[in-house]
């Protein structure tokens, strides 16, 4: 039977924290948590669960903390999760099938299901969301441009799909997904000026009105009904956030 180690990161997670810890617990033989400096009860809800690794480290970036919490993991198999997620019934036991079977890839992947205020997205671009995020150790390493992260296998490896969806519990309200879009924003656009990216009012109305488009009639969000448009619509607000604050940055303000 293969060792599975979970890597998780955290900054004050009260909310999340448990629902994740619950639904990995059956399979974990150790579970990493790496966490920010959390000033709620983040670490008290972690340490009173078994198998628990509780590190301390300074933020230095999405993509930076998750390779800090897989490059401390000591087993056979990686499970790396955001602490709003957590397995579905139907993946829990997929993964208890490979923990006991010879693997057969380097990699498995599973769809993401997402949760907004309480509705489950079926579209919009959010559904299917395939993520890699079970791996053997050293085969994988969390790239991306921050503060969107991918889990990506180092060289040419075999991924294998499983049954079941990742269940992401991401906005409990409207303002809240507001704010995290602004937050994100302002990462993304100093990420991208910083690699020589440029903005201009056509882009930034260009991009805003193709990524509504998009999102809403080619992905079908218009099928989630009210939240679908509200998603969309946030969605397309990114766009025009991120790359307004990429023409303030070459106009020599701060954002």
């Amino acid at each position: 039977m293969h060792k599975i180690s979970v890597a998780i990161i955290t900054y004050n997670e009260e909310k999340n924290i448990a629902r994740c810890l619950d639904s990995v617990k059956s399979i974990a033989d150790e579970i990493i948590v790496v966490d920010s400096f959390s000033q709620d009860k983040t670490k008290e809800i972690c340490l009173s669960y078994e198998n628990i690794r509780f590190q301390e480290h300074p933020f230095e970036g999405h993509i930076q903390q998750k390779n800090v919490a897989l490059n401390l993991c000591q087993y056979d198999l990686i499970l790396s999760l955001d602490a709003d997620e957590a397995l579905s019934p139907t993946l829990l036991e997929s993964i208890k099938v490979i923990k006991k079977s010879e693997l057969s890839a380097d990699g498995f992947s599973f769809h993401r299901l997402t949760n907004y205020n309480g509705f489950w997205v079926k579209h919009c671009g959010w559904y299917p969301d395939t993520k890699l995020r079970l791996v053997k150790k050293d085969k994988a390493q969390w790239e991306g441009v921050n503060p969107h992260d991918i889990l990506r296998l180092k060289g040419q490896g075999k991924v294998e799909k499983l049954k079941g969806d990742l269940l992401h519990y991401s906005y409990s309200s409207i303002s809240d997904h507001i704010n995290q879009t602004n937050k994100f924003t302002t990462i993304a656009a100093k990420e991208a000026f910083e690699r020589g990216v440029r903005s201009s009012t056509v882009k930034i109305l260009s991009r805003t009105f193709y990524k509504f488009i998009r999102d809403y009639f080619f992905k079908r969000g218009f099928l989630d009904g009210y939240y679908g448009l509200i998603i969309c619509t946030i969605n397309a607000l990114s766009s025009f956030l991120k790359y307004s604050k990429i023409k303030e940055l070459q106009d020599g303000k701060t954002i």
